[in-house]
């Protein structure tokens, strides 16, 4: 027996290693004190790199990952780095987009991600992880379906980069976002456009009631103009040429967190895309409305003194002449349609249908504009050059959904027609 043992040792070459269940062991991996086991390698810049497992068979199965890992070209000194180290290497890569989208990203990012999903190591996220993380935001913190997309907009970017670079093979976020809008029915929040009704009733209010009548001309045009509310309130007067009748729309005012001492404040940027850059006939009623918001100026002694980024001479300005702020705008419409929708019920009789003005915001003005175009039968790509879009199937879309609601009323008038016709001939 003695003798057998001692033939066996002699076969055994040296360096060679055996675990304590006597399997032999491959170069590079080694069991541990307390039996698991590790392997251990090199890659081409220099670096030594582990990985470890309970059993030699999960050991082998991490193996094969690197040794496809080293063929595929796959990078393997990401192996420990976690989201946010791949998103602080991001913001020094990002190039080409305005400074206030830049500081959204990284409020963004920071506010929903880096404490809690942005500590993960980038190779170990798997989609079911960003489906789960998407979840949380949309049920456990219950944001709208805009800010999960802007946080999407960032993560997908940033996880690209370690596509880009070889660090990982697949982007984990591709289509997560549009997974979430359907599970949780988010296509079907659209955007909403007044009424002709009500769009009468909300310009009506404004022009009858003296509390609320200096409102007029900003709203006015507004919804007869299309223009983005930071296009608006950063409209100069010699961007308008009354006796030409034409807007020059050129840029925009944003206010955001400039991530400075001095915080959040107003800056001018380029139109969106350079669509955006485009030039807006006015109707006679904007005109009007221009001639009435200086005139109202004038009589109230009220100038524009706010200077922001070199541009001055501000049309729209609050009491003191500063710039007027987008929250500023969506509060007074909150003010105006409880109190004109107070008006109309205080009217109202029982068994009447009154017309009341629903929740909206300085962007459904816009919309209105756009589906006021299309119900009037305007030349798409007019519509797409009047409103900004950069891409007609943004048009398009708003000019489908116009069209479908068209045809049910009308082919509801025609079932009415019929039932009327038909209770005549009885």
């Amino acid at each position: 027996m003695a003798q057998k043992q001692k033939s066996r040792a002699k076969k055994i070459k040296p360096g060679v290693r055996f675990d304590n269940k006597h399997v032999r062991l491959r170069t590079g991996e080694t069991q541990r004190d307390n039996g698991s086991y590790q392997y251990r390698w090199t890659s081409l810049d220099g670096q030594r790199h582990s990985v470890y497992a309970p059993t030699l068979e999960k050991l082998r199965e991490e193996e094969e990952l690197v040794i496809v890992d080293k063929h595929d070209g796959i990078k393997t000194d990401i192996k420990s780095r976690t989201v946010n180290e791949l998103f602080d290497l991001w913001c020094q890569l990002k190039r080409g987009i305005k400074d206030s989208t830049f500081k959204n990203y990284i409020y963004m990012y920071e506010m929903f991600v880096k404490p809690t999903f942005g500590r993960n190591r980038v190779v170990a996220v798997k989609k079911s992880d960003v489906r789960k993380f998407y979840n949380e935001l949309a049920d456990g913190k219950v944001l709208k379906i805009a800010t999960i997309d802007n946080v999407h907009n960032v993560l997908h970017q940033v996880f690209q980069v370690a596509v880009d670079d070889a660090y990982i093979r697949m982007n984990p976020t591709d289509n997560m976002l549009k997974e979430l809008k359907l599970s949780h029915n988010f296509d079907s929040e659209k955007r909403k456009a007044l009424t002709l009704p009500q769009q009468e009733l909300f310009i009506d209010f404004l022009e009858r009631r003296p509390q609320y009548n200096h409102w007029y001309p900003v709203f006015y045009i507004m919804v007869n103009t299309g223009m983005r509310v930071g296009e608006l309130t950063g409209l100069r007067w010699q961007d308008v040429d009354l006796e030409g009748g034409m807007i020059s729309v050129n840029h925009t005012l944003v206010y955001y967190n400039h991530r400075d001492e001095k915080g959040c404040y107003f800056s001018i940027n380029t139109p969106k895309t350079k669509a955006g850059e485009r030039v807006i006939p006015m109707t006679d009623g904007v005109r009007k409305a221009f001639q009435m918001e200086k005139q109202y100026q004038e009589d109230t002694g009220l100038e524009s003194i706010g200077r922001v980024d070199g541009y001055d001479n501000f049309i729209f300005v609050n009491r003191d002449g500063h710039v007027q702020h987008q929250g500023t705008l969506n509060k007074a419409i909150k003010r105006i349609t409880r109190d004109c929708n107070d008006e109309i019920l205080e009217k109202y009789s029982a068994g009447s249908d009154p017309v009341l003005l629903p929740n909206f915001s300085c962007h459904n003005l816009r919309h209105t504009f756009a589906t006021r175009l299309c119900e009037s039968g305007i030349n798409l790509k007019v519509i797409q050059d009047v409103l900004g879009h950069a891409d007609v199937s943004t048009t398009m879309n708003i000019y489908v959904d116009v069209t479908n609601d068209l045809k049910k009323k009308e082919i509801a008038s025609f079932g009415a027609f019929i039932n009327s016709d038909r209770q005549t001939n009885a």
